[in-house]
């Protein structure tokens, strides 16, 4: 919240300089970064608000080039289809993960900005205020420091710290969980901090290796972690409670490497099972990695080279829910700019933009999403149109109330992200005022209307029947959760003696296993029409964590025992036929 009011000082210093115009790209271009900042390291900040931002610059020049390069006369027919047409592609793109997606939805955004937007100066005049906007909040992102950050060394490693130290917490919640109903919760925030963890510190950065003793120490505490977690997934699948000393040694863990300090003498646990043996020697080899000096850091998953990566990338973009979600967001674009244009050609933008972030896959369900946009902009509105009439017999330049709410609203994103409808409501209200800074005095009820529209657009695009087979995104999710499962039970019965790999498999198995819940637990929450085409997905779901859950319990008894005890050999053999049941079942939805 203090980067977002410190991310309003170029709008007043526009305003202050009588360049309005420009001060309202700035603070669009604030605005859209803010929204794509996460929790996270600072490392991956830069990608993550930095690419979405220099990719709406593009769209800016882009829009403002198109209506001056196209005749006024066809502009009403050709903006539609330059609009449509990038939309197929930004929408196939925005496949590829949430940068991608932040990527595909500013170029969108911004292209109909700098079409449709009625503003002074020249394009490149408002792309440079966008980025300037932009490259403000990412410089605050990167310099202050976060509530995240460790004790010591904010600015060194400090969310990275954070992160890891986040994991050995969530070890020792799901310790004390164990054999209680809140174990399953605890095993999936597991999952998430272990996935935050490895972003944070083997994420999108500008070089693949540690580049410092610090981050070396700090890469060997997580990958020590690792047979921790293994050791406490199996006696998680056990069921059986432990003793309450059980967890005071990841605690200790956890507390070291927030503080960035070697861990004093902790309790070991009981060795009457092969979970507790495996997480008694898990301990002992994390203690001694947390007592050595840092060295070479070993891989823990091999290195995909640049031909194979752009391969999967392709793979995705042109898949079936790269082709899916770039259709519908094609439609919705072309559609939302050819209505827009029919009704107010002076003022057409916001219909397309609302659209855009409407269609977008990673917000929720769509008629949830609808709902909560219809919601946030009529009370955003009404506060606006509230607001000015308070204000109103206040002797004070019109400018000046703008620009403090405008400062307001962007000091509340961070905290109306928490929902999308008061996240609406906010942006509809800061939107208003920017607009209003821009000479735009009736948008009030025009965004109204637009936004009426455009969800109207979107939950027909979001309806329509495509040619194939339905339900792609989480079927997709659900193939590659289920080929990681494979690959990590084959591994695991093959007895190899590699265990960074099978460490590896784990978590890739695990991480997918996230993705594809989460793909299908909205996906069930849509109208029936898209619920349906995820049909017995939640099941099959299921018997994979099961499945997973399970290879890694029989991993540890088999390194307790020397080979695949019996017992755990029958329970993935039964897992394997009610997978394979399962997935015979389901069928395609007939549209």
């Amino acid at each position: 919240m203090v980067r977002g009011l410190l991310g309003a000082l170029p709008l007043v210093l526009a305003v202050a300089a009588a360049q309005p115009g420009l001060g309202v790209m700035a603070a669009l271009g604030g605005l859209l970064a803010a929204i794509n900042d996460r929790p996270g390291s600072r490392r991956t900040a830069g990608l993550r608000l930095g690419a979405p931002a220099l990719a709406g610059t593009c769209g800016l020049l882009l829009g403002s080039g198109a209506t001056a390069l196209l005749p006024h006369s066809t502009q009403p027919f050709l903006l539609p289809l330059v609009l449509t047409v990038l939309g197929l592609l930004a929408g196939a793109v925005s496949a590829l993960g949430p940068v991608a997606s932040g990527i595909g939805t500013q170029i969108l955004v911004t292209t109909a900005i700098g079409a449709g937007m009625p503003l002074p100066e020249p394009g490149w005049q408002r792309a440079l205020a966008f980025l300037t906007g932009a490259a403000w909040l990412l410089a605050l992102r990167l310099l202050l420091p976060s509530p995240d950050d460790g004790a010591r060394h904010p600015y060194r490693l400090g969310t990275e710290r954070a992160a890891v130290a986040s994991v050995y917490t969530a070890i020792a919640a799901l310790l004390d969980a164990t054999g209680t109903p809140a174990a399953p919760a605890r095993r999936s925030a597991l999952t998430a901090a272990l996935d935050q963890a490895q972003d944070a510190l083997l994420g999108p950065r500008l070089h693949p290796f540690a580049s410092s003793s610090a981050e070396r120490r700090l890469r060997a505490r997580l990958d020590a972690a690792l047979p921790l977690a293994e050791a406490a997934t199996a006696l998680f699948w056990a069921g059986r409670p432990l003793p309450a000393r059980t967890v005071r040694g990841p605690l200790a863990l956890a507390d070291a490497v927030r503080q960035d300090t070697a861990p004093g003498p902790v309790p070991a646990p009981e060795r009457d099972a092969p979970g507790l043996r495996a997480l008694d020697a898990s301990l002992l080899s994390a203690l001694a990695v947390f007592d050595s000096a840092p060295g070479p850091v070993p891989a823990t998953r091999a290195p995909r080279g640049a031909g194979a990566r752009l391969r999967a990338a392709r793979h995705r973009v042109t898949g079936p829910a790269g082709r899916e979600y770039g259709i519908r967001v094609a439609l919705s674009m072309g559609a939302a700019t050819a209505v827009a244009q029919t009704l107010h050609p002076e003022h057409w933008y916001w219909l397309p933009a609302t659209a855009v972030f409407l269609v977008k896959p990673d917000l929720g369900p769509l008629a949830s999403r609808v709902l909560c946009r219809i919601a946030g902009t009529l009370v955003g509105a009404g506060l606006f149109v509230a607001l000015a009439a308070v204000a109103a017999p206040v002797p004070l330049p019109p400018e000046t109330g703008l620009v403090a709410l405008a400062a307001v609203c962007a000091t509340l994103v961070p905290l109306a992200m928490r929902h999308f409808a008061l996240q609406t409501g906010v942006v509809t209200l800061l939107v208003l005022a920017l607009v209003g800074l821009g000479g735009d005095t009736q948008a009030t009820w025009n965004r109204l209307t637009d936004t009426l529209l455009a969800c109207g657009i979107v939950l027909l695009a979001g309806h329509l029947p495509l040619p194939g087979r339905a339900g792609t995104v989480a079927r997709g999710r659900l193939a590659v959760a289920s080929q990681a499962a494979t690959d990590y039970l084959g591994h695991v019965l093959s007895g190899s003696p590699d265990l960074p790999g099978r460490w590896a498999l784990r978590r890739a198995a695990y991480r997918s296993l996230a993705q594809a819940r989460a793909a299908v637990e909205v996906s069930a929450a849509e109208l029936p029409p898209l619920a349906r085409r995820s049909a017995g997905s939640a099941e099959l779901t299921a018997v994979l964590e099961r499945l997973v859950d399970t290879t890694t319990a029989a991993a540890v008894h088999a390194d307790d025992a020397g080979t695949l005890p019996p017992r755990d050999s029958a329970r993935l053999r039964a897992l394997l036929g009610e997978l394979g049941t399962l997935d015979h079942e389901r069928t395609p939805v007939p549209h």
